[in-house]
């Protein structure tokens, strides 16, 4: 097998090893295929546990297959979360030896699709693509942790270092469930590699990510006759419009702040002043120190109708990822893997939060986007370029191997 060398010896791999090393994946592209397509037709809505737990076991069980050690995170509201451990080849022990932290592979497997999509959106192969629902985000990113693993150990005779997969199942509704874990297992890891999608059609690794957060702003006024007492009423309704007016003029984004008012309810009859109105707000912030300037701004916030009372819920959920020197360094790493086999692998910031923004936050270095190539998350498109999925394999891989 292509590759057996000690842990950490990444960069002394001549080009000739890493194009046997894309050939191994290549020959293993069917399989990975077949893989991807098992996982994409267990569906596992974020809010249906009994789905998103036979996705979970189904998982521990074929991660187990390879060596891992599964434990399983029960959950009440959402799947549950699942890590798996494989030990790797120690360098020895003696005076001055530390054991070696593992590299994190963090993912989940939770899709914001409904239960029975299937029937719909099939999973197939067209065009050089792989569809389906969640095949992109984030299934593939799951059958890659499992091939380059399997590789490894075959390269190596096993693992050449400890590597920990955690598989979490309710990233797509806010990871209430599994955050202190992700943060747990990041603090006791070297690095954190996000096998998120990849960032556009030319498979960016994502080296920074916005903070992402929500509020809920709820106006109560006072009901009244539309059409008898139409002065003794105060609208919950046109407070809340001032106020998503005034607060929409909170986003600044040249300073890459966003503010939508995304979500209105109020009212009961068009013959009633409405009594209570609410709005949902998504927000996003480029540099942490912006959270609690806008969450100052936001609970400062107060009713131009002085008869009316407003409640502010919700702050920040995922600080941002930003682009540190040690997430520099990772990016680094992958770049010259790639190199080797004339690949120019670009890096991208983008809008979108992941569980990745956890681990950063607390400085742990992470490199997210090192999933499938494709576009249509959470879309009816949805898909990946099967062509890519060799060297996106390797990719982690070398990772692993590096960090």
């Amino acid at each position: 097998m292509p590759g057996k060398k000690a842990a950490h010896e990444t960069q002394v791999h001549s080009d000739q090893t890493w194009r046997e090393r894309l050939r191994y994946f290549e020959a293993e592209q069917d399989a990975l295929l077949r893989t991807i397509r098992e996982f994409v037709e267990i569906e596992s809505p974020s809010d249906n546990k009994p789905a998103a737990d036979r996705m979970s076991r189904f998982l521990a069980e074929r991660f187990a297959a390879f060596g891992g050690r599964p434990r399983v995170y029960p959950a009440d509201d959402f799947g549950n979360n699942l890590q798996i451990d494989f030990p790797g080849r120690e360098p020895g022990s003696g005076p001055g030896r530390e054991k070696t932290k593992p590299v994190l592979l963090l993912g989940h497997f939770d899709t914001v699709y409904p239960l029975g999509t299937l029937a719909t959106m099939p999973c197939h192969v067209a065009d050089g693509r792989m569809h389906g629902p969640g095949v992109l985000d984030m299934k593939s990113g799951i059958a890659l942790m499992l091939f380059a693993i399997e590789a490894l150990q075959a390269w190596h005779s096993g693992l050449p270092r400890p590597v920990t997969v955690f598989l979490v199942s309710d990233e797509e509704v806010g990871s209430s469930s599994s955050r202190k874990i992700t943060e747990a297992l990041a603090m006791e890891s070297a690095a954190v590699l996000v096998l998120e999608p990849a960032a556009g059609p030319r498979g960016a690794v994502k080296t920074a990510r916005k903070g992402v957060g929500g509020y809920i702003l709820t106006v109560k006024g006072v009901a009244a006759h539309a059409g008898l007492d139409p002065g003794k009423g105060h609208s919950a309704i046109l407070e809340l419009a001032r106020q998503i007016t005034a607060v929409s003029k909170l986003k600044d984004l040249r300073r890459g702040l966003s503010v939508n008012p995304g979500v209105i309810r109020g009212g009961t009859r068009t013959n009633v002043i409405a009594a209570e109105a609410t709005a949902e707000i998504d927000v996003r912030i480029k540099i942490a120190k912006q959270a609690a300037t806008l969450d100052r701004k936001f609970r400062s916030l107060k009713p131009f109708d002085k008869r009316c009372t407003l409640t502010i819920e919700g702050g920040i959920n995922r600080m941002p990822m930003e682009r540190t020197a040690s997430v520099a360094a990772l990016y680094k790493k992958a770049q010259a893997i790639a190199k080797h086999l004339d690949w120019k692998l670009e890096e991208a910031a983008v809008g979108g939060g992941s569980d990745g923004n956890f681990t950063a936050g607390i400085g742990i270095p992470t490199l997210d986007g090192m999933g499938g190539v494709g576009q249509g998350a959470h879309a009816v498109h949805e898909h990946i370029v099967i062509s890519e999925l060799p060297r996106r394999a390797l990719l982690l891989a070398g990772m692993i191997e590096s960090v």
